[in-house]
């Protein structure tokens, strides 16, 4: 396809010469974002790229507004547009109500800050959000303007510099992302209405043909991502009807979970588009595979990846079956950081290659942990037990502070015939979570009792017995569908 053919669909065009907001050919789009991630990649200081995104801002008369965007304990991405003088202002005093956010501060608290992260600045496909805007990721800060810690994206950032400075270790992380496609706009919402969902394919895996609806979104959707920078790898439908997959470059811990978010808005506002709806819930649909969050991560120093070994066990080396031992002991202490709604536990389902096993294989699928064949640049390993609903944050944060410091699984254990399982319901998930020790040393004794209120309320709008039919409430309440309206009612 020719980029500089390429222009906003029809109903998004402005009246003819009233406006001139900035619209940019994919092709650039993808320099452009491509550029800005591998200053991000280079750690090029954070003032020089201020001045430079401050002076494009200033300088590009077309920009009408920065969307600023943030995720909130659960994992819902919240996005404030400012208008660009106003932003370039007030970039140092922009402030947002946080008691307003489920599982931010309380309403006597009320405001936060946000402050602009410049490196991590994105050009935007004009066809899907509409011309004239650019996006920025922003870090939450006290009234005081230290970092707050219920923002994991902080957090994660922090704590992956430490890494850096002290041993010039870089967490590398690839997300492999399932979602569904639905037939009608808003079809989670409307789910308590419908009781059902409507697939657009009824094909499998890697059965699509080039015109189908499936196939149509998921090349439009992929193009959005490679113009941001995505760096794409493969994209295809995944075993259930009307699943999808689009699998990108591994990158830095929180590019890569920036682009978790971005994949999943991307996806949404595409499918929104052909009049259909992209779904990240884990199990939306009795009886077929359920969505995944596959989180392949690996640890480099001076370029050198510390968890490959030819001559290991699987080809990885000692520190990196240390880190898998340590994510084995702590499995049940840290499910409900990856699997964080009711409707996640429906995935744990063995009938549908559940990695619920609490153990690492190489070729079982079933494992909660897998090591994919590799060599001295792709070996890593691959979490599979992580739902799509995770706040990428949180579960990236928890994996490797977790696979560094965690509590390793005991020889003993690791040599019981008796295959451990992860929880198979919330409530369970809920009670490992409270009582461990080693969750609460993580996250802090505040963030910890707050998740696990949040996840209980959510918890306890849910029937205990989920049975085999997916149930009204655990859609609705479920913290990506923000149905506000029904929520109020509560």
């Amino acid at each position: 396809m020719e980029r500089k053919t390429r222009t906003a669909r029809p109903e998004a065009a402005a009246p003819s010469g009233l406006r001139s907001f900035l619209e940019i050919p994919y092709d650039e789009l993808e320099e452009l974002n491509l550029e800005a991630k591998a200053q991000r990649l280079a750690r090029t200081k954070v003032d020089k790229v201020r001045e430079q995104r401050m002076k494009y801002l200033t300088d590009e008369k077309r920009i009408k507004a920065v969307t600023v965007c943030f995720t909130d304990l659960e994992g819902r991405l919240h996005m404030l547009d400012y208008d660009k003088k106003f932003l370039l202002a007030s970039a140092d005093n922009l402030t947002f109500d946080g008691s307003s956010i489920r599982g931010f501060s309380a309403q006597q608290e009320s405001d936060l800050r946000l402050a602009i992260d410049w490196p991590a600045f994105y050009w935007l496909p004009s066809d899907v959000f509409g011309p004239g805007k650019v996006l920025v990721f922003g870090e939450v800060m006290e009234r005081d303007g230290t970092p707050y810690i219920a923002d994991l994206r902080g957090r994660l950032k922090a704590y992956t510099e430490q890494l850096f400075a002290k041993e010039g270790a870089i967490c590398n992380v690839a997300h492999e992302i399932e979602g569904f496609l639905f037939k009608g706009k808003d079809a989670e919402r409307h789910f308590h209405e419908t009781g059902v969902f409507d697939f657009i394919s009824t094909g499998g895996y890697y059965h699509s043909l080039p015109g189908d609806a499936l196939r149509q979104f998921i090349d439009h959707a992929a193009e959005a991502q490679r113009a941001m920078g995505f760096e794409n790898e493969k994209d295809h439908p995944e075993v259930a009807p009307s699943q999808f997959e689009m699998n990108f470059k591994y990158a830095d811990a929180v590019i890569a979970s920036d682009q978790v978010q971005l994949y999943k808005l991307l996806a949404r506002q595409v499918a929104s588009q052909f009049d259909m709806t992209a779904s990240f819930l884990p199990k939306p649909v009795t009886g077929v595979n359920g969505n995944g969050m596959h989180t392949n991560l690996s640890l480099s120093k001076k370029g050198v990846n510390t968890f490959h070994d030819k001559k290991g066990k699987d080809g990885l080396s000692k520190s990196g079956w240390d880190f898998i031992q340590r994510i084995l002991g702590a499995a049940p202490d840290i499910c409900l950081v990856l699997n964080s709604s009711v409707n996640s536990y429906r995935r744990l389902d063995p009938h549908y290659e559940a990695p619920n096993q609490i153990k690492a294989s190489a070729i079982d699928r079933g494992s909660m942990v897998r090591i994919p064949l590799g060599n001295e640049r792709s070996a890593r390993i691959e979490v599979r037990s992580v739902a799509p609903d995770a706040n990428p944050y949180m579960s990236v944060y928890t994996i490797l502070r977790t696979g560094l410091e965690g509590p390793k699984e005991t020889e003993d254990e690791s040599k019981k015939s008796r295959t451990r399982f992860l929880p198979d319901n919330i409530y369970d998930a809920i009670r490992l979570f409270k009582a461990s020790p080693f969750s609460k040393e993580i996250f802090g004794e505040a963030v910890h009792s707050k998740f696990a209120e949040v996840k209980t309320a959510s918890a306890e709008r849910c029937p205990k017995a989920l049975g085999s039919k997916v149930k009204t409430n655990e859609i609705q309440f479920h913290h990506e569908i923000t149905n506000q309206y029904l929520w109020n009612q509560f």
